[in-house]
């Protein structure tokens, strides 16, 4: 297995936020990641497998607060194309409420288990601007990768 640095993450993710990029966040971004980045296609689980590496050396996930480990990856910037990166791991837990400003892009990556995030199996799940959750991993582990435009999130009481 080939080494996954920051860098190397970063441009494999880079693959997904150029096509992109200047999309409207909503219900067809959904379909068109679920149609293009489709679960059981190389490039979802080329990032499957780098985030698994990454957590395992250490840089990906490596904070813990209430059961859920988390981690911003990679800050919104030119590289990822004014997206940035989050990564958790949550299991049959629900996480903090928090709004989404301009939406939220999420990569759902069970690890075990028939996992669903918010009801989404393997595969895309995509919030628009203004829209807000509990984020919630039932029926197992998952890893869940956040793209989010300009960093944009909100933690609120909800």
């Amino acid at each position: 297995m080939s080494e996954i640095t920051p860098e190397s993450f970063t441009q494999r993710i880079a693959q997904i936020t150029a096509d992109i990029a200047g999309r409207p966040v909503d219900s067809t971004l959904q379909d068109y990641l679920n149609e293009h980045f489709p679960a059981d296609g190389e490039l979802f689980r080329q990032i499957e497998r780098d985030c698994l590496q990454a957590e395992a050396d250490g840089w990906m996930c490596q904070h813990e607060h209430g059961g859920i480990r988390y981690g911003r990856v990679i800050k919104p910037g030119e590289a990822t194309h004014g997206f940035s990166v989050d990564v958790v791991r949550m299991r049959d837990v629900q996480g903090p409420h928090h709004r989404h400003p301009n939406g939220e892009i999420d990569m759902v990556m069970p690890t075990d288990g028939e996992a669903e995030f918010d009801g989404q199996p393997a595969g895309w799940k995509v919030y628009a601007a203004g829209s807000a959750h509990h984020p919630t991993v039932s029926k197992g582990e998952a890893l869940v990768l956040y793209l989010l435009p300009d960093g944009a999130i909100e933690f609120t009481r909800g």
